[in-house]
């Protein structure tokens, strides 16, 4: 039974978990006893009564809300496109984009579920290696046969574990059914109550047992439960969850017979092609970047749900994210859409372990580099070290030419933190890296903005990222002559230190000091950010301040 009490802790304590944190923690100062960024200090001390500038920060994502309350006044609008009229008024090459662009829809629908990288490359080698022997193979095609077979054992595997692990669940969904049954019986006719339930003697009945403890959890949260059908919804719902998650794995993610790119209608094998895609920038599940965009850009002191980090900021939406993996193609292109239409910062909280074209995403970053972009990635939940383990986009560059760039100076990688401190700072999930992570940021319980004026705490380095994203648009905003690199290398100097010996993400047992996990070895903070720009003669070339000044009286 050690399986379902893990369910337990994992459905029903959860939520008072990410409950233990204030809702605007991640905007505290230490002082006030939570390690946030210091934000709103930075604002009542350092920028009350400074003036400041519009700033474009796109976000690249599953799509977003664009008429949530605490986010429409602060969407991007394109002021040369006539909405509705079907006619490319900027000559842009996209057809009404009025908060942006949709990567992933086409003229017939969008795109929800997709498919992982690893399980687009197994397919691609699949027809040509999958009965072939290797000794009979030339050396380039050997090295394509091995990493076919690398992709084809990760498939397999995941496809083996999705299946072993809903049907455990389903196993768990009837287990628990049983459970409650059981306290139902137990009950007879008393009332619903956590006085009674906890009275019933469960001693020698396991099943009984776990029946208390289940309902003992709901109610114990604050749930009224009027009849036991009712608690049978909320556990039928909490694990429905899981259920579709794994389903999901085995039907989508690693089914390489799934192909859903039909709909965007676009020569997928022509990497350099841009012109393709839908204005819908909200598209069928745009929960995840609907709570990044918040976190960057929902307007501050309105009274309405929550703040966001940036004061004065316009948000550009580029759908490019589906429910899987990311293609390479539309992530080039979404970055080249930001940065040709008036971004300053990208927010990027999205990655894979597998790439199907690098080079084409490279040119892109570079293309943004040479326009003076900021850059920020989540550096990925997967509790591992990215100095050895693969994690794409990154700031490496495929082809280091002689004289050419190695990495993208522009770009930073960001580490999540947890709202609990000491041995706890790193959250459980986050990937590090002392080489190529730069920086942490608030990551746990961060409540922010989801579709349909909802709010909700959500977690992961996908939150950190657009923390940081937002700091780095409060500078841009109050200090416009910095360039992006100047941006990059005061949030890099300014991080809050953390020398407390912490818990490895991933590693049980095993603790460093938190200074290594990143390259900074510290947390960003606003208000410090803010004291060294003050302080920082701007390099950012005339023609991009005045490009941004353009970009942003058209929002």
């Amino acid at each position: 039974m050690q399986y379902i009490n893990t369910l337990i802790c994992l459905f029903f304590m959860i939520s008072l978990a990410t409950g233990q944190a204030p809702e605007d923690w991640f905007h505290q100062d230490p002082a006030d006893g939570y390690y946030g960024v210091s934000s709103d200090k930075a604002y009542n001390e350092l920028l009350a009564g400074k003036t400041s500038q519009t700033v474009v920060v796109a976000i690249i994502d599953s799509g977003m809300d664009a008429e949530h309350e605490d986010l429409a006044d602060n969407m991007w609008v394109n002021a040369d496109e006539i909405p509705g009229n079907g006619i490319d008024d900027d000559n842009n090459g996209y057809v009404d984009d009025i908060h942006g662009w949709n990567f992933i829809g086409g003229k017939d629908g969008n795109v929800n579920e997709d498919t992982y990288e690893v399980t687009r490359l197994y397919k691609k080698y699949k027809y040509k290696y999958e009965n072939a022997n290797r000794s009979v193979l030339s050396k380039s095609e050997q090295a394509e046969y091995d990493n076919f077979k690398k992709y084809e054992a990760a498939v397999n595997e995941e496809i083996e574990k999705a299946t072993t692990r809903l049907q455990r669940y389903e196993d768990q969904k009837t287990t628990l059914m049983d459970a409650i049954d059981a306290v139902d019986l137990a009950l007879g006719d008393q009332e619903i109550s956590l006085e009674n339930i906890s009275s019933i003697d469960a001693s020698g009945n396991e099943t009984l047992g776990m029946g208390v403890k289940v309902l003992s959890s709901i109610i114990g949260e604050g749930m009224a439960i009027s009849d036991f059908s009712e608690a049978k919804d909320i556990v039928s719902s909490e694990l429905q969850g899981a259920v579709d998650y794994f389903q999901g794995k085995i039907d989508y993610a690693y089914n390489p017979d799934f192909n859903p790119r039909t709909v965007v209608g676009d020569n997928y094998a022509d990497a350099n092609e841009r012109y393709y895609g839908n204005n819908n920038v909200e598209g069928p599940d745009a929960l995840h970047g609907t709570h990044v965009g918040g976190i960057v850009g929902a307007v501050r002191n309105n009274g309405v749900g929550m703040n966001g980090v940036a004061d004065n900021v316009r948000l550009m939406s580029i759908r490019t994210v589906p429910n899987g993996d990311e293609r390479d193609k539309d992530v080039a292109n979404a970055i080249r859409y930001a940065v040709d239409n008036g971004a300053s910062i990208i927010n990027m909280s999205f990655g894979k372990g597998y790439s199907w074209n690098k080079g084409v995403v490279d040119a892109a970053v570079k293309h943004a580099m040479k326009n003076d972009v900021l850059l920020v990635h989540a550096a990925g939940n997967s509790s591992q070290n990215n100095d050895i383990s693969d994690n794409y986009p990154n700031d490496g560059f495929e082809k280091k030419g002689l004289f050419g760039p190695k990495n993208a100076k522009t770009w930073i990688e960001v580490g999540a933190l947890n709202y609990k401190q000491g041995e706890d700072f790193p959250a459980p999930f986050s990937n590090y890296g002392k080489a190529n992570v730069d920086l942490f940021a608030p990551g746990m319980s961060i409540y922010a903005t989801t579709p349909d004026d909802q709010y909700a705490p959500l977690q992961g380095t996908s939150m950190a990222s657009p923390v940081v994203a937002g700091v780095a648009a409060m500078l841009r905003s109050y200090f416009p002559s910095l360039s992006a690199k100047q941006v990059k290398e005061i949030l890099m100097s300014t991080t809050m230190p953390l020398t407390d010996e912490v818990k490895v993400p991933g590693k049980d047992g095993v603790k460093m000091s938190f200074n290594s996990l990143s390259v900074s070895g510290g947390v960003v903070n606003a208000y410090k950010a803010v004291q060294k720009a003050q302080m920082t003669k701007g390099k950012r070339k005339k023609k991009f301040i005045q490009s941004t000044l353009i970009d942003a009286t058209k929002a």
